[in-house]
């Protein structure tokens, strides 16, 4: 079974920056799409930014500008660069892999990782 462990979380003041990786616990082929969900206290889990094999991303509106996700698909692994965080990207983080083997399509999901923004 493969395993995403996600890094990097941790408290941080607000407009201060973070940058969390995921990585997984062995090769993934045909990668499809990589992204970050968060979800806070109360809230339901929403998307973050996705990245597809191809390099074409997407971002909530309220994360375009701040965050960036860049992934390497041979070492499977993604990562989320976070700048200008507010209090309100305080949230659990989990990372996502989505791939294909034949017609089937597998999705993976990290543990989580918590950011807390706070002065």
């Amino acid at each position: 079974q493969v395993q995403l462990v996600e890094s990097g979380g941790g408290l941080v003041q607000p407009g201060g920056s973070l940058r969390l990786s995921c990585a997984a616990s062995e090769s993934i082929v045909n990668i499809y799409r990589m992204g970050w969900y968060r979800q806070a206290p109360g809230k339901q889990r929403e998307l973050v930014a996705t990245i597809t094999s191809g390099g074409t991303t997407n971002y909530a509106d309220s994360m375009k500008g701040r965050f960036t996700i860049s992934g390497d698909n041979a070492k499977n692994t993604v990562y989320l660069q976070m700048n200008s965080l507010k209090p309100e990207d305080t949230a659990v983080y989990y990372c996502n892999i989505v791939h294909s083997r034949g017609i089937a399509t597998y999705t993976y999901w990290g543990q989580g990782t918590q950011v807390t923004v706070s002065s």
